[in-house]
Order: C-alpha cells, then structure tokens, then sequence
C-alpha cells in the first residue's frame, strides 16, 4: 500500500508540475463556464424554472458540473501526445502500478477543476448567488467525483483510439447529449414528459439534482441521495475499465 501510495503521488506531482507551470490551462478552463454566467445566468433572473431556488441556485451548480463535463472528458488528449513521444512506452517498462498511473493523473484532474470551481463560485456570489457553505462544498465534492469518472474513461478511451482525430468525434458524441440530457442549464421539470423521462437515463442528471439540493440546504433528500449513490457507482465502474485498459494497453 505504501509503494501504491507513493507511486500514485509521484505521478500527480509530474503532471501537477506541468499544469502549475501553464497558467494559460489553469484559467482558460473556466472561461466558457464564465461566460454562460455573466450572459446567460441574468436572463432567468425572476423565471419560474420549477425547482427551488432562485435563478442562481439553479444555475451555478450545472455550471459547476458543466465545468467538470467538458474539461474531463477531453483529458484524454495528453495520453495521445504522450503516446506520439513515447513517453508512454517509457512507462511501461516501469515498475509503477498501473492503477497508480491513471489515479495520479485523474487526481491531478480533479483538483484543476476544482480550483477552476472555486474561481467560478467566487464569481457567482460577486453576481448574486446565495449558498449555504456546506452546499458550496458538497458542490466541490461532486465536481472532483465527476471528474475523476470521466478523466479515467477519457484516458481509457484515448489509449485505445491510435489518431487524435479519432478522439475528438467519440466525446463530442457523447458530451452533447449528456449535457442536454443531465438538464445542467435548466431543469429538465420544463422539458416535456417525453424528455424528462429520457433524462432519468442519463446518470449525470442525478449530480446535478444533489448538487441543486445542497445549494438550497436540502441535504437528506432523494435527490441527495441518488446523486451519491451514482457518483459512488460510476466512479467504481470508471476507475475499473481505466485501471483495465491502463493494464492491457501497456500503460
């Protein structure tokens, strides 16, 4: 446990290394998340979006989500280059575990977009928003959660894909419905039924229902509930097929 301790810190400090030395990465991220606030968040201002809270309460967490979504699922691009540098094939000769390999990147992940989390949140309250602290930090919670889901099921994916153009076309194939579906701008309550029972198959919306529920002090709903229970779920399912394919990929 001490050698899968130490190898998986190593690993996150390599890539930590490399993110703290690209400012430009660190605060692109959060730019579009950014933009639909400023331009976005005030035309639902006094809306009925049928649920609780107000406009803010809504927005943000999906935003928040949003954040982790589109950043994680694109993580995948650096094993491609790494793989065009061999820095690849210079792992796996390598001692290192392979779960190890893939939880020191993911966890570098989740705390990118974590930090990029707070710098939104900070700007949300600027414009109005209004959260409980805990909300807010269960918020964080589920970004990381979310991130380390999709970030290992990118690298996964990436290893398996030999061309970069290969890639791109598989995650935006994926990353539009989920967005549609998860109901991370407005809540799928105004959709129509049709819709809104379509939803309750994408697993993502159930983050965004506890983390709109923690935004409103609604810690012991269903929503909360659910919400854990499918971070937990796919979060097993992901780290899984990640650790296998690291494993079966030479990684």
């Amino acid at each position: 446990m001490s050698a899968f301790l130490s190898d998986t810190a190593l690993i996150f400090g390599r890539y930590a290394r490399q993110t703290l030395r690209s400012k430009f990465q660190i605060l692109f991220g959060v730019l579009m998340p950014l933009l639909y606030l400023l331009f976005f968040g005030p035309l639902l201002t006094d809306l009925p979006l049928g649920s609780r809270g107000d406009s803010w309460q809504v927005l943000v967490p999906g935003l928040l989500l949003q954040l982790g979504l589109f950043g994680a699922s694109y993580s995948g691009f650096a094993i491609i280059i790494e793989k065009q540098f061999g820095v690849v094939e210079r792992m796996r000769v390598t001692p290192v575990s392979r779960l190890a390999l893939l939880l020191g990147r993911v966890l570098r992940d989740a705390a990118l977009f974590v930090f990029q989390a707070v710098l939104l949140v900070l700007a949300s309250l600027a414009m109005g928003l209004r959260a409980p602290l805990a909300g807010i930090l269960i918020g964080f919670a589920f970004v990381a959660v979310l991130t380390v889901v999709l970030a290992s099921l990118s690298y996964a994916l990436a290893l398996l894909v030999p061309k970069a153009h290969e890639f791109g076309p598989v995650i935006n194939a994926v990353s539009m419905p989920s967005m549609l579906l998860s109901g991370l701008m407005l809540p799928m309550a105004l959709a129509p039924g049709w819709l809104d029972v379509l939803s309750h198959f994408m697993p993502f919306r159930y983050l965004v229902d506890a983390v709109r529920a923690a935004y409103v002090g609604d810690y012991a709903s269903t929503a909360m509930l659910y919400g854990v229970l499918t971070a937990a779920a796919l979060t097993l399912v992901s780290v899984t097929v990640g650790t296998r394919v690291f494993r079966t990929a030479g990684a």
